[in-house]
């Protein structure tokens, strides 16, 4: 009997087929998640005249939602670590597009936070899910690059939202948009038939027929078989005990906690400009559709800070580049308070979407790969959980600093005190007491040796 490490033969396998079956599932799972997320900033314009909502009360239901997504990933990231990220991202899936097609149909403000709420608990575990999955099944030569440009279905999401919010919503209804966020529970049945269950899960419940069929699949020429023992670096002892106390063990404590402080300060940006970029632009002088097309633009740059900081993060390292990028964003925001150039203005809201979510998409395979595999999901989970209550603080807080009477484009200066926080939250972690993933050039070159030891 030989043993197997399954993380050891992704990290050294090379990007085929079945790679790009759980690449392409993550990213129309997270594609959604964007769309779904992105719709209610699109639509606020609407709602606010709709229901004659004040900035602070449509804050207000924003907050609200996002509380969902901050139980949402407290509660799924260590439920996955215990049933399978496969079973919870299929409840994930249906409880965000079921619950938004009800918000669509929402009579009044109540019922439709009702369903936003309910919804949010969706998106907020959907998240670490394909996060922590695509990290896992990811060569590790190409991981960085492979994760953030799934990520960005999250922005393409954001961007098919926007483009609905501009050419479909004013012939239409705002609806239309939550009724078209229904889709991914019709392909639920195509989704449990070809995706796969995450490798930890299937070493702690000893799968090994699935284990075999899986690696078979990463791995053509490697022969594993269900008599093969399949483990972990760490041992079967690992998988035991809670995986919450796992991301504070082995000295992991701060960089934890600087973990989430990254994550608290990157979203409230990311949720601060997602709901109302649109309004500070109309409140500025510009009609709906060129607020609308800030927003566009935003997306954008989310996109490419996500393409060129993958690349960037593989020649010159992870920690730097997303440092870098918090720094580039503090700048970048100081300037967009005090810019009229409409150019010059489309050019800093890109980067300011490359410095935000593009930045995010970066961080997410650096901090799932930092915990060890049995606790990633756990470990992803709870520093998007923390990292919500930016989230949750960003729509309100705003919405009063807008309230308060200042120039709308001055707000965008608030932006750049947690781009700082970021930054100064990153120099903390220490990348010695991590759990990253090793690949030894000898390891890349061979097919079956270098993951299975005799």
């Amino acid at each position: 009997m030989r043993t197997v490490n399954p993380s050891e033969v992704v990290a050294a396998s090379k990007f085929n087929r079945f790679h790009l079956l759980v690449y392409l599932w993550c990213f129309y799972a997270i594609m959604f998640d964007g769309f779904d997320i992105a719709m209610f900033g699109v639509s606020l314009p609407w709602l606010m005249e709709e229901w004659n909502l004040s900035p602070v009360q449509a804050g207000a239901v924003g907050s609200y939602s996002l509380v969902g997504m901050m139980v949402g990933a407290f509660i799924f990231g260590p439920l996955a670590d215990k049933i399978g990220k496969k079973k919870v991202l299929g409840i994930c899936m249906i409880l965000f597009s079921v619950f938004t097609l009800g918000a669509g149909l929402a009579p009044n403000t109540t019922f439709f936070t009702v369903m936003r709420f309910i919804a949010s608990l969706g998106m907020g575990g959907l998240m670490p899910m394909v996060i922590s999955t695509m990290t896992e099944y990811s060569p590790k030569k190409n991981r960085a690059l492979i994760v953030a440009t799934m990520y960005c279905g999250y922005s393409l999401g954001g961007i098919l939202a926007n483009l609905i919010g501009m050419y479909l919503v004013p012939s239409t209804d705002w609806r239309v948009i939550y009724w078209i966020g229904a889709i991914p529970f019709f392909t639920l049945p195509f989704f449990f038939k070809y995706f796969p269950e995450s490798l930890s899960f299937n070493v702690i419940k000893k799968k090994t027929d699935e284990l075999a069929s899986v690696l078979n699949r990463v791995d053509p020429g490697g022969n594993y078989k269900n008599s093969d023992s399949y483990q972990f670096s760490n041992g079967q002892e690992a998988y035991k005990g809670s995986t919450v106390k796992k991301i504070f063990e082995n000295n992991r404590t701060v960089s934890t906690i600087a973990i989430w402080f990254a994550v608290f300060s990157c979203l409230l940006m990311v949720y601060g400009l997602n709901t109302w970029l649109p309004k500070i632009m109309q409140q500025s002088g510009y009609g709906m559709t060129s607020s609308l097309s800030f927003n566009l633009v935003l997306c954008c740059g989310q996109v490419l800070g996500s393409l060129f900081g993958g690349y960037l993060a593989e020649k010159i390292g992870h920690k730097r580049i997303l440092i870098s990028l918090y720094i580039l964003g503090a700048v970048c925001f100081v300037s967009l308070s005090v810019t009229s150039n409409l150019f010059l203005l489309y050019i800093l809201i890109m980067i300011g979407g490359a410095c935000t979510v593009g930045n995010m998409n970066l961080a997410n395979p650096y901090i799932a790969e930092y915990y060890p595999p049995e606790a990633r999901a756990t470990g992803m989970g709870w520093a998007l959980g923390f990292g919500r209550i930016g989230a949750i603080l960003a729509p309100t807080l705003i919405a009063y600093i807008l309230a308060i009477g200042i120039a709308p484009q001055n707000a965008f200066i608030a932006f750049a005190i947690p781009s700082i926080v970021g930054a100064i939250s990153l120099l903390i972690v220490n990348e010695k007491y991590g759990s990253f993933d090793k690949l030894t050039e000898e390891k890349a070159g061979m097919k079956m040796k270098a993951p299975v030891n005799a």
